[in-house]
């Protein structure tokens, strides 16, 4: 791997660069500070309808493990895929496909659950888990995830690269107050976003009073009351305007490039939209001019006329001509006692939304006709105060809108706060050092001792050495053996075992009459070897209920962490 200047994350030629960093610091890998990484299950037992949750990467949001429709799988196949992860209070879970570099630390009392393949576990004993979750959503992190992602359907990291990961390592105590500062910094960050992402609903609700208020004559009562004017009766929309509906053009003949086709999936409320267009060449239109859209053109499409951000229903611009009209799509053609901006105030108006939402029919693709919206009843005024309220109604919205843009702009900035932040503590700019703090070169130490002690430092996939207890000697466990699954002590002689199976316990026998060493029910019970064929409940002893799976479960994990097991830096290959 080439060195790496930890601020850029991009390779240099010569050593590690430690400018711009604290004293203080050290640069290190995730390898080097992990007791474990492994991600989770590669083959996932089949999902039932009942059982215990396998997590994947969709319920990792927000900095937290959800349980959103997780899949659930049997005990047994739960006791043998919890060997692998064994997912612990404390352990950062980080997303490792598809959606690369999400994270969330394990809480305390957490339900029990293992993973899938797309989040692997970082235990790490010796540092915060906090500020480590943290510095992996640096975008420093992000981008180095982003530039080692291997695949094509769906990219993913391996756990080597995710290993070579580097990153900063500062004190201990510092970061402790640094994963604090961060966590008062963000929730006002988020109590902020959340109060901001209110904005877009209020400004819905105003436009739809102003429009309210417009139709229903309140906007410009007082305006009416000086100039003694007067609306109509209710009357059917078909007396003041007439609907052209669109020619179904045939679609062999759409092209790329030429004259755009405005059809339903091009409106959207209050505006259209020209993305993905189709279109027509010039030379096949000639015979279709009474089809052309003209700058003013109040456009209403007709299947799927309402969606969840209002009714597809717009007014044509310049920048929308020429184009063509097409079928379920139609244009009003307002009587000249109907001024055009005032009918497109009428029909953005929750009286005519909440019209159509009755009268359209069709299950899978609602569809209004052009009898049923000329069916609306209307009550109109004359053309001066029609002039007034689109006057109003403009003014109004326009404050709405330039409010809208300066909540854009305030959106823009919170989503630039939260990264410049975690870029900030990647640094060591965040908060300031203590002298007295000890430095992150003795707890570098400290790790790296407490590696050699528990059998030297394991290569990828590789778990360390196991004393054998009683035995003479120590038994080496198999690349990929899940941890803990070794016999307890005086079981030497054990048959090495294929891959991420685990073992089955042997009988120790130290003289011609010793009677057969004790095992643990729950070890015994998880000892057969698991395939296809394996009967329902050989994982664990047989549960009465649920809870008790729980509880037996959590009594098999007790046994294996008494035993003589170590944890392995990795426990699969590079896939």
């Amino acid at each position: 791997m080439n060195a790496i200047n930890i601020n850029t994350l991009q390779p240099v030629d010569s050593e590690i660069q430690t400018d711009g960093l604290p004293p203080s610091w050290r640069e290190t890998t995730l390898g080097e500070i992990c007791s474990r990484i492994v991600d989770g299950s590669h083959n996932p037992p089949k999902a039932q309808p009942e059982g215990l949750p396998m997590l994947s990467a969709k319920n990792i949001q927000g900095r937290r493990v959800t349980f959103d429709n997780p899949r659930l799988i049997l005990a047994d196949d739960f006791a043998f895929e919890d060997l692998r992860t064994s997912v612990s209070s404390g352990d950062v879970l980080m997303t490792i496909v598809g959606a690369i570099g999400r994270t969330a630390v394990v809480p305390e009392n957490h339900s029990p659950f293992t993973l899938q393949r797309s989040v692997a576990v970082l235990k790490n004993p010796h540092i915060d888990s906090n500020l480590l979750a943290y510095f992996l959503e640096a975008p420093m992190l992000q981008n180095y995830f982003a530039d080692n992602a291997k695949g094509t359907a769906q990219k993913g990291i391996y756990l080597k690269a995710l290993s070579q990961t580097p990153i900063p390592l500062p004190p201990l105590a510092e970061q402790v107050r640094i994963s604090d500062k961060l966590d008062a910094l963000l929730a006002r960050v988020e109590a902020g976003r959340e109060r901001l992402e209110r904005v877009p609903k209020l400004l819905k609700r105003f436009r739809q009073s102003v429009l309210s208020a417009a139709v229903s004559g309140e906007l410009t009562r007082e305006w009416r009351e000086e100039e003694d004017a007067s609306w109509t009766a209710p009357a059917p929309l078909s007396q003041f305007t007439e609907l052209d509906v669109g020619y179904a053009f045939k679609s062999a003949d759409f092209s790329t490039s030429g004259v755009r086709l405005l059809r339903g999936d091009n409106i959207e409320p209050g505006r259209l939209r020209w993305r993905e267009a189709k279109c027509m060449p010039p030379e096949k239109l000639k015979d279709f001019e009474g089809y052309t859209i003209r700058p003013g053109d109040v456009i209403l499409a007709m299947d799927r006329p309402i969606i969840s951000s209002g009714l597809k229903i717009a007014r044509a611009t310049e920048q929308d001509v020429p184009s063509m009209l097409v079928q379920r799509v139609c244009r009003f053609k307002p009587k000249p006692d109907l001024d055009p901006g005032f009918l497109f105030v009428l029909l953005r108006g929750h009286n005519f939304i909440t019209y159509l939402g009755d009268k359209q029919n069709g299950t899978q693709v609602p569809h209004i006709s052009a009898k049923q919206i000329l069916g609306f009843a209307v009550s109109v005024p004359d053309l001066n105060e029609q002039a007034e309220i689109v006057r109003r109604v403009e003014s109004l919205f326009s404050i709405a809108d330039r409010i809208e843009a300066k909540y854009a702009a305030a959106l823009s900035s919170f989503d630039r706060l939260t990264p410049a932040l975690l870029a900030k503590a990647f640094r060591g700019e965040l908060v300031p050092q203590d002298p007295n703090d000890e430095p992150a070169s003795v707890l570098l130490d400290r790790i790296r001792a407490a590696r050699e002690a528990e059998g030297g430092k394991r290569g990828r996939g590789r778990p360390a050495k196991a004393a054998a207890g009683s035995g003479d000697g120590a038994e080496v466990k198999r690349r990929g053996r899940p941890p803990g699954a070794n016999a307890q002590a005086g079981a030497e002689g054990a048959e090495p075992k294929r891959r991420g199976r685990p073992p089955k316990v042997r009988e120790a026998v130290s003289e011609p009459d010793a009677q057969p060493a004790a095992v643990p029910e729950a070890v015994e019970a998880s000892a057969a070897p698991r395939g296809r064929g394996r009967p329902p409940g050989a994982g664990i002893p047989q549960a009465s209920s649920f809870e008790d799976a729980l509880r037996r479960l959590e009594e098999q994990k007790l046994v294996r962490t008494q035993g003589t097991r170590q944890v392995g830096l990795f426990g699969d290959t590079e896939d």
